[in-house]
């Protein structure tokens, strides 16, 4: 099954302090707590630790992201982790992979497994959809 929403960041928040990981490298290493509001066939909130690398001037990095989602899918509600990364070359996004965490699903999500993606368009509408199975 496939859900599908738009999301807005309701918070962009760093980690204090920074993270020093005692190497330097051509890009800032940060932490960020970011919450997210989703509006669709995904519908709910979501609280973000998201860690990048990137390159300032650029914008050519890498993230990983760990969300803890709390609403619906398709109208079941429950709560769910899902994992997400990408590298990014100024404004696109590759090498993209987003997981749902084995065994994160609560209430009506309980037992859910799949993937998905993000994107982002030229306006700067964002979007996320999970593929998804539930068992019986």
């Amino acid at each position: 099954m496939r859900a599908s929403a738009t999301f807005e960041v309701e918070a962009f928040t760093p980690v204090d302090p920074p993270v020093d990981t005692g190497v330097e490298t051509g890009c800032t290493v940060a932490v960020v707590r970011m919450v997210k509001r989703y509006e669709g066939g995904v519908a709910g909130r979501s609280t973000t630790v998201f860690t990048y690398a990137l390159d300032d001037d650029t914008n050519i990095g890498a993230y990983v992201a760990m969300e803890s989602f709390e609403g619906s899918l398709d109208g079941r509600t429950g709560t769910l982790n899902f994992s997400h990364s990408a590298t990014t070359n100024g404004d696109d996004r590759s090498n993209e992979s987003f997981r749902i965490v084995p065994a994160s699903g609560t209430g009506e999500l309980s037992g859910i497994t799949g993937s998905g993606g993000i994107s982002v368009e030229a306006d700067g509408t964002h979007r996320l959809w999970f593929d998804y199975q539930i068992p019986s």
